[in-house]
Parts: C-alpha cells; structure tokens; sequence
C-alpha cells in the first residue's frame, strides 16, 4: 500500500517524523517503509493554492491508495475539546464570494458555482467513508476552509449563520476537491489548537494539538493500516 501524507507545516507532523526516522527510504528525504508499504510525506505550505498545487503535483507522478492530510485547526462548535482530533466528514469554502455593501453572497448564491455538480453535494465537498477512517473512532464533523482565519465577532456569526461549520482550517477544501476530482481515498483529521473567536493566542494550545494528532498519526501508520 502506497500512502501519501500531506500537511502544511512541517511542525504539524514533527513528532511523527521523528518517531518513524528510522523507517526512511535510502536516499529519500520523505519515504518511509512499513510493513504494510510507503509512506511518503509531503509538506505543501499553508493554504489552499499550495496545498492544491502540491497535492496535484504528487497525484500527476504517483498514484496512491490513500491520501491522509493531517494538520490542526480551529473549532466553532464549543463541545469539541482543545486538543481533540477529528475527522472531517465534509468541507466548503468559507470565504468564496462577494461583497454586497455590508453583506455578504456566498459563492454558490452569485451562480458562479454549481453546488450540486461533481464534485460538490448541496455546495459541500464530501470526504467519502474508508476503512481507515472508520477505524480511528474519532468523532465526525463538518469544516470550512478559509484563506483569512477568522478573527472578529462579525466575521464568525457570518460563518456561523451561512455555514454552521464546526471546524475551520486554511487547507482541507483543496485537498477535498484535488482527491475528489482524482477519484483517490481521501482521510483529513484535525486536531483542534483553539476556538474559533475574536483573536487571542494566549488561549490557544498549539502543542496539545500537534502532540495527540501525531498520536492519532503514528496509530494509523503503525496499528491500522
């Protein structure tokens, strides 16, 4: 089996990186073999033009079984947990539209996009179900993707109201929609560094996220598949 692992920052992934340092391929600075095949690690850059760009640029060369994008994210739905990982079941785009004034029309509202053609449901990109997903038991939620993270009250009871999301992060719409147009598996799991609220770092827990992300990670690679 032949896995593709793509993440924004190399940060994100650090600790697994280290921990499976010594499964890296001779001579290659991002695979690494288990006893269930390759894996092969690819840091795209933060947002969906290079996380688009990356992942294409991995599909056009190699054709996996499965790509994993892993990274962490911020959370409007209150019930979820800091440091908590979760599976995103689907993805749309939260800030792809038009300014009307002191309003706001989506980018399906204009009829610049069809919500209901492939690769959208209902304006929704939808990771289909896979064995693995299913067997990481984490809970299952929803995401948009924005290119500005959201930072002040109008802007989250916007997404709030247009969206309902229950995660946002900067990448996981390209990922959806390169692996959905390419008709390759798809797994994206998040774990959550902070609320989605007006912006204070000091509320945020980067290194609670990273850590049990890489503990879901290094389950997956050593355990599942």
């Amino acid at each position: 089996m032949d896995i593709l692992l793509i993440a924004a920052t190399e940060a994100e992934i650090a600790p697994l990186a280290k921990l499976i340092a010594n499964n890296k391929v001779s001579g290659s600075e991002t695979a690494y073999h288990f006893a269930w095949g390759r894996l092969v690690v690819c840091v795209a850059g933060v947002g969906m033009v290079a996380t688009a760009y990356a992942l294409t640029k991995q599909l056009a060369a190699h054709r996996y079984d499965i790509v994993v994008q892993a990274g962490i994210g911020g959370a409007y739905n209150r019930q979820l947990q800091l440091g908590q990982v979760v599976l995103i079941a689907t993805e749309q785009y939260g800030d792809m539209g038009a300014q009307d004034h002191d309003s706001y029309i989506d980018i399906n509202a204009l009829g610049l996009l069809d919500g209901n053609t492939h690769p959208y449901i209902d304006g929704k990109l939808p990771a289909p179900e896979t064995e693995a997903g299913k067997a990481l038991q984490l809970q299952v939620v929803s995401g948009i993707t924005v290119n500005t993270v959201s930072g002040n009250e109008a802007t989250i009871a916007r997404m709030q109201t247009e969206y309902a999301p229950d995660t946002e992060s900067m990448e996981g719409a390209a990922m959806h929609y390169v692996c959905l147009m390419e008709g390759v598996p798809f797994l994206q799991i998040r774990a959550i560094s902070n609320y989605v609220e007006p912006r204070n770092r000091e509320k945020w827990d980067i290194p609670l996220a990273v850590h049990n992300l890489n503990d879901v990670l290094a389950k997956l690679f050593n355990t599942i598949l």
